[in-house]
């Protein structure tokens, strides 16, 4: 048996036992590890039984929500999250296209999987009954980011200079696979400055391998994504007024040694796809042609208003795409943007319900960091402030692919409501200062002069 193959029975297995004996949370930590692994995709699948594993951790999900949620307080109540009508809505027009879906197989199907992954975070958020507990999801994230970025650097690029094929269960796509890996970066540079010796040694680890398995990817979304994420971070990190110690130091020796590290494993090869993004004389170099594929979204409305359901836009993309952008090669294109992608799939009340989700999650967010504000516990609202751009570093990166439906996007949802329950619902009841906390002082030596 290989490692691989080894390695994956113990987790799993290890999952279960830690469900049942230390925490109910374990069951969703281990439904995200199965999610990175995704053993029916890799070659040591053969190694281990045919099980459903993901149906298996879904399972267990469903039985520790029985076993351990019917005490918890009332900010654990769905119906007190504002994201809650937003997914519910969602999940009605995905129901309502049936009746308009263009492929109507393909709708059924992925509202179906859809339909399960809203479950799935209903349970996770019910689980997670804690801030301790809601870190620690994400830092399963963050090793499931590692996972990948190490198979990337063993794999290296296929012949056209990608990496195709060894994402997670949703994101196979060099594009998607690398929208799924950027915003663990912002988290983990939240963990560097706030862990110990041995959390910022990990995590510089981590880093390097899934920095690495970035630059192989040559995903162009996803580099602008972390690049404007990370710089929204260490400016809030180093202007901000809220500071803690060592935070200016901190964020400057990670802007330099990051760069330093990127530098050194950024190849040519990367630079060149990099560059391709200045040639808009090119479209097809630059990726500019994207623009016309989200244009076409509007003609199709015209002719069909209510949207064209899941992969209907592949369907009748021919006939509104200029014929160079489908001669040879691919005939039916996606529309290349999670924003269009939602606007074509579900029409005008589509793209309503996407923008009312992304804005109530960031107004939760908010919420949340003035909350800990007049707290005065400024290392939590750093903590938010990752949350916020790492969802801004995914929605960046998803503004060129389709990824309206994708995992981690609602695994960042997620997170924001995590950081609403447990920092707004949760001190709802107690009083708040009437002004937020003064960030203390300065504090310096006095010197005496000597005569």
């Amino acid at each position: 048996m290989s490692k691989f193959a080894l390695l994956f029975l113990l987790v799993f297995v290890g999952g279960v036992a830690a469900a049942f004996f230390y925490t109910g949370a374990s069951a969703f930590f281990l439904y995200q590890l199965v999610y990175f692994l995704n053993p029916d995709e890799r070659w040591w699948s053969a190694q281990i039984p045919g099980l459903p594993w993901s149906f298996i951790t879904a399972i267990l999900m469903i039985v520790m929500f029985a076993l351990e949620t019917r005490k918890l307080g009332p900010e654990h109540s769905w119906g007190k999250q504002p994201l809650t009508k937003w997914l519910i809505l969602i999940l009605l027009m995905y129901l309502f296209m049936f009746m308009h879906a263009l492929n109507f197989a393909a709708h059924k199907q992925f509202t179906i999987v859809l339909l399960k992954l809203f479950v799935i975070m209903a349970l996770a958020y019910k689980l997670i009954k804690s801030e301790a507990l809601l870190k620690a999801s994400i830092y399963t994230y963050c090793v499931g980011c590692f996972y990948l970025g190490y198979l990337a650097t063993i794999t290296g690029r296929n012949e056209f200079g990608r990496i195709e094929g060894i994402g997670p269960v949703d994101a196979g796509d060099a594009n998607h696979f690398a929208a799924a890996l950027a915003p663990s970066m912002i988290f983990l540079l939240y963990f560097f400055w706030t862990g110990n010796k041995k959390i910022k040694a990990l995590c510089a680890v981590m880093g390097a391998f899934i920095a690495n398995g970035l630059v192989l990817v040559n995903s162009r979304g996803a580099f602008l994504g972390l690049a404007a994420a990370a710089a929204v971070y260490v400016m809030f990190m180093v202007f901000s007024r809220y500071q803690q110690k060592n935070q200016r130091k901190t964020a400057l020796f990670v802007v330099v040694f990051g760069l330093l590290s990127f530098l050194y494993v950024a190849d040519e090869q990367f630079w060149q796809r990099m560059s391709t993004l200045e040639d808009v004389q090119d479209e097809s170099k630059s990726g500019s042609h994207r623009v016309n594929f989200w244009l076409a979204t509007f003609d199709v409305l015209h002719d069909y208003p209510f949207g064209v359901g899941i992969m209907g836009y592949q369907m009748v993309s021919p006939q509104y795409i200029d014929s160079r952008w489908t001669e040879g090669g691919e005939i039916n294109k996606a529309v290349h943007s999670s924003w269009f992608q939602a606007l074509g799939e579900l029409g005008w009340p589509g793209i309503v319900l996407f923008v009312g989700m992304v804005v109530s999650a960031f107004r939760m967010t908010r919420k949340a960091a003035r909350t800990l504000i007049r707290q005065g516990r400024y290392r939590d609202y750093f903590f938010v402030l990752a949350i916020e751009c790492a969802l801004l570093c995914f929605l960046i990166a998803g503004s060129f692919i389709d990824r309206f439906r994708a995992e981690i996007l609602y695994w960042l949802l997620l997170y924001c409501a995590g950081a609403y329950k447990f920092y707004v619902l949760a001190n709802e009841a107690k009083p708040l200062p009437a002004e937020p906390v003064k960030p203390p002082a300065r504090r310096y030596r006095s010197r005496e002069r000597t005569t």
